[in-house]
């Protein structure tokens, strides 16, 4: 229901916190799923406290997402989790392209140390990785879910404060949000309140999904093979010591198991073998048009939804939680201006843009379509599979540089302005080695090449951050190693660990203070003017 539908406005103020009919929250997410959790998580660590409004009492027992890559693993760190989750992974080969005879046509080597100093591709269970997700939620004060509600409207009004009703079996409650998630779900309520709609990117199949938990000897190579049969396209991988999962697009009349995952069994094998999950999906590639109104937010599959080829569903969905729940901070903890809002979905919505056309376009290779041509594009990609240094290419990292935008103030081409700071062991405050985030912790930093200058030190002052020479951190030389390759004496990190401005080699200055100093309003009163915030970090700078 959009808010036009939802009846005449409602222009009563806010009313302040009483009985059982109001109960104000700072942040209020609906859908307790792995995007919802890890963004509470994310608030909690930096203070803002949020009410989890979730439809479930428990969480699904069966298994859907069953991948993700080493960015998304420093997220979970991030959110407190990262150990946990490293207990439950399982590091992962790659991707491989098979023929219909089952013969390797190319290999996407993924690396068991990657950017973000974890293996680039791991496979585990979703139902083991809400469990800790909602464990970790449980020790946190500032976190509540409220299960077994169904929320039935957000707003009217979006601005702030939003308000938010939901129904449960004590009837029919308000809560005030200082912003509203919407972490909710392709059939998301909070996409139709703020009047969404979604844009098709041209890419929708059924397929059966089948995990299986056996002890038998199936055929893989620890990581995903993806069959590119136009009869009968699949995806197999093993996602833990003892499942797996097999995705068969679908084809008229339905097949035993059994005979479906034949090639990857011993004909002669009759012992233990349980179909965990044998359910049907229809796999869709959409963007929704817009991903906020106001202080309300899409995330995740509400936002955005994508084939399963390259595993990046679940990953792009706490990539929009870690975006966002920073710069929500900042503005309602920090006085960050109102405008560091904006950047959310001009940030994301490219990036998540680029993942699903990659997807999509591995959807394509599989099937080779379903015209007169398919039998040419097959020939063409298995050609394309023997050029030396390509599929090493493409295996590299599946999440770009972030476009240019008011904190990703790049101006070469090949800065490193809008990437990930890379993250490898260094030495902790203790001595003993840590991973790079949990010494720099949930703040902007300042990262040098060498000592720190004057100017650079006041400009980090005001700021209120650290200004740290790498040398001092002691790593393996990967941070120095980094800078000098993208030309740069000092990088400025948002608390995202992307790279939000630079210091050119040979140069003293960030290339455009001015243009982020305002929207972060780092004086200490909580709502200076933009004016001000500008003035003094630019005279810090300059000094």
């Amino acid at each position: 229901m959009t808010a036009e539908q939802a009846g005449p406005r409602d222009t009563t103020p806010a009313p302040a916190p009483g009985p059982a009919q109001t109960d104000p929250a700072p942040i209020v997410i609906i859908g307790a799923g792995p995007v919802g959790v890890t963004a509470a998580l994310l608030l909690a660590r930096r203070g803002i406290r949020s009410v989890i409004l979730e439809r479930h009492q428990d969480l699904y027992p069966l298994p859907r997402a069953v991948a993700t890559d080493d960015e998304v693993r420093r997220i979970l760190q991030a959110a407190g989790v990262g150990e946990e989750f490293a207990a439950i992974a399982r590091p992962a080969n790659g991707l491989r392209l098979l023929d219909a005879r089952h013969r390797v046509m190319a290999e996407f080597r993924r690396s068991e140390h990657g950017h973000h100093g974890y293996p680039q591709t791991s496979m585990f269970d979703q139902p083991e990785l809400e469990r800790l997700l909602r464990d970790a939620l449980a020790r946190r004060p500032e976190c509540e879910l409220r299960g077994g509600v169904e929320v039935t409207g957000i707003g009217p009004d979006t601005t702030g404060p939003v308000r938010v009703t939901y129904r449960d079996d004590d009837g029919e409650h308000h809560l005030w949000a200082e912003a509203v998630l919407g972490c909710d779900g392709a059939g998301s309520l909070t996409r139709d309140a703020i009047g969404a709609a979604w844009e098709d990117l041209r890419f929708e199949e059924r397929w059966t999904v089948i995990d299986v938990r056996t002890k038998a000897d199936v055929r893989c190579w620890e990581g995903v093979d993806q069959v590119c049969d136009p009869h009968r396209p699949a995806t197999f991988m093993r996602v833990g010591e003892d499942r797996y999962r097999w995705e068969f697009r679908l084809q008229d009349g339905r097949q035993p198991v059994r005979e479906l995952i034949a090639p990857w069994l011993s004909p002669s094998y009759d012992g233990d073998f349980e179909v965990v999950r044998e359910t049907q999906y229809t796999f869709r590639a959409r963007v929704a048009d817009r991903w906020r109104s106001g202080r309300v937010f899409l995330l995740g599959d509400a936002a955005h939804l994508t084939p399963p080829f390259i595993g990046q569903g679940l990953c792009s969905g706490l990539r929009d939680a870690h975006n966002l729940t920073w710069k929500l901070a900042r503005v309602l903890g920090q006085g960050g201006d109102e405008r560091l809002l904006d950047t959310y979905e001009s940030e994301r919505k490219p990036h998540a843009r680029h993942a699903i056309r990659l997807a999509v376009a591995m959807g394509w290779a599989m099937t080779g379509g379903q015209d007169g041509a398919a039998a040419l594009r097959r020939t063409l990609l298995a050609a394309a599979c023997r050029i030396p240094g390509l599929t090493a290419a493409a295996g590299r990292d599946l999440s770009p540089p972030l476009t240019a935008g008011p904190l990703v103030r790049r101006r070469a081409r090949r800065s490193l302005v809008g990437t990930h700071c890379p993250q490898p062991r260094v030495a902790g405050l203790d001595g003993r080695r840590t991973r790079l985030d949990e010494l720099l912790g949930d703040t902007f930093t300042v990262l040098t090449a060498a000592e720190s200058w004057p100017t650079l030190r006041a400009l980090a002052h005001g700021l209120g951050v650290p200004a740290i020479p790498v040398t001092d951190l002691r790593d393996d030389g990967t941070l120095t190693a980094w800078l000098r390759a993208g030309r740069a004496d000092a990088v400025l990190l948002r608390p995202d660990r992307v790279v939000m401005d630079v210091v050119p080699a040979g140069r003293h200055d960030f290339t455009d203070t001015a243009g982020w100093a305002a929207l972060l309003h780092t004086t200490r009163s909580p709502h200076p003017s933009p004016r001000t915030v500008e003035k003094s970090l630019l005279r810090s700078a300059t000094r």
